[in-house]
């Protein structure tokens, strides 16, 4: 998989969780939208990874996770979040709802409203967090 590649599954992943919260299947749609935020976070480190350097294996394994505050830190994105953060308190409390995704999500039951917050929180144009991790990936 390289940068462009998790790019565009980020992308697909957020079409997906709109498509099914659409249909009212609100627990694939959360679980979907997370991976949205991990693809991102993927790219984003795909972009620092020179493409002739021999890679820090620390950081690769690292980098074979879902955490996804553990993806923030290997892309080297924690204080410009809190920078962000800082200057956009819509930006804050939606980071706030998108930080405690897990893949264990998949084994929980959301709620329709629970699942269009969280995908307003990743998705939303204007405040979200797919959009700001997009200047970096």
């Amino acid at each position: 998989m390289n940068r462009t590649g998790l790019q565009q599954f980020a992308q697909l992943r957020l079409t997906e969780a709109r498509t099914l919260l659409q249909a009212g299947l609100p627990d694939g749609a959360y679980y979907l939208a997370g991976y949205a935020v991990e693809c991102a976070l993927k790219a984003c480190i795909a972009k620092a990874t020179g493409e002739h350097d021999f890679p820090d294996k620390a950081l690769v394994n690292k980098s074979w996770t879902h955490d996804l505050e553990q993806l923030l830190g290997v892309a080297g994105l924690k204080q410009k979040l809190e920078e962000q953060k800082a200057a956009n308190p819509m930006f804050a409390a939606n980071w706030n709802v998108v930080k405690d995704w897990s893949e264990d999500t998949r084994y929980e039951r959301h709620s329709q409203a629970k699942a269009q917050s969280y995908y307003e929180a990743v998705g939303d144009k204007d405040r979200a967090v797919l959009e700001w991790l997009k200047a970096y990936w």
